[in-house]
């Protein structure tokens, strides 16, 4: 698989995952040191070549001048998810996503969800983008460190959390227990649905409680993304 884009190759680079690092000629002198100094380090070729090569290679200009080829994106289990949790000795934090299909709000939320603490993301099988070049790009490295799982059915899982002790939350713009409200100590699942539609019927009836973001503009929802961030900040906040 190529790979664009700075934080996700140096974090790959870092991982291992990296068979060739192909630079685009003109970067700048220290970001060109850098990956020389990483990719030393693991072992990896460096290739210096036109940025039109990169721009062919990547499909866009948006690679910020580097391309790597890397081993793909392997999706974790959600066991990794609760034993990540259970070797921290945290209480769990987990987001569950119904029907995240564009690449970038799935690469954001990983990436808010690996900053701000959670030991994992899940999606269904189904009803998901594919772990892509452009989700690992938007994540900015955090695939590296964050497992990310596929379940075949997201309400069965949601039961099972359930008889591990795991309370379950979903996002709703109409929900009238704003989240930052709520006590989210315990092990807690973030249920996040998708942009226009929210989550699927059956899946809000398996959530223990649904929460909002209160809203104050015209525009009365926030990107998926954006509201997961708000979520797992507000369950931070809390715990703290």
């Amino acid at each position: 698989m190529l790979l664009y884009g700075r934080n996700p190759v140096m974090e790959a680079l870092r991982d291992g995952r990296v068979s060739e690092v192909l630079l685009a000629r003109g970067v700048e002198d220290a970001f060109a040191r850098e990956v020389k100094a990483a990719a030393d380090t693991a072992g990896v070729r460096v290739r210096f070549s036109a940025r039109i090569e990169l721009d062919q290679l990547a499909g866009t200009t948006a690679h910020q001048g580097i391309l790597a080829d890397v081993a793909d994106l392997a999706w974790a289990s959600v066991d990794d998810i609760l034993d990540r949790a259970e070797q921290r000795k945290e209480d769990l934090l987990i987001v569950l996503l119904d029907g995240i299909t564009d690449p970038r709000n799935f690469g954001a939320i990983i990436r808010s969800a690996e900053v701000l603490g959670a030991h994992g993301v899940v999606v269904e099988e189904r009803r998901s983008a594919p772990l892509s070049p452009v989700v690992a790009k938007t994540a900015a490295g955090a695939t590296s460190y964050l497992p990310v799982a596929q379940t075949k059915n997201l309400p069965r899982l949601i039961d099972q959390l359930k008889e591990h002790g795991v309370w379950v939350y979903g996002a709703a713009g109409e929900a009238a227990q704003p989240a930052h409200q709520v006590d989210f100590s315990g092990k807690v699942a973030l249920v996040i649905g998708a942009e226009g539609e929210g989550m699927r019927r059956l899946v809000r009836e398996k959530c223990d409680a649904l929460v909002s973001i209160p809203v104050r503009g015209q525009v009365q929802s926030l990107n998926a993304s954006v509201a997961a961030g708000i979520l797992l900040y507000e369950v931070t906040r809390s715990r703290s």
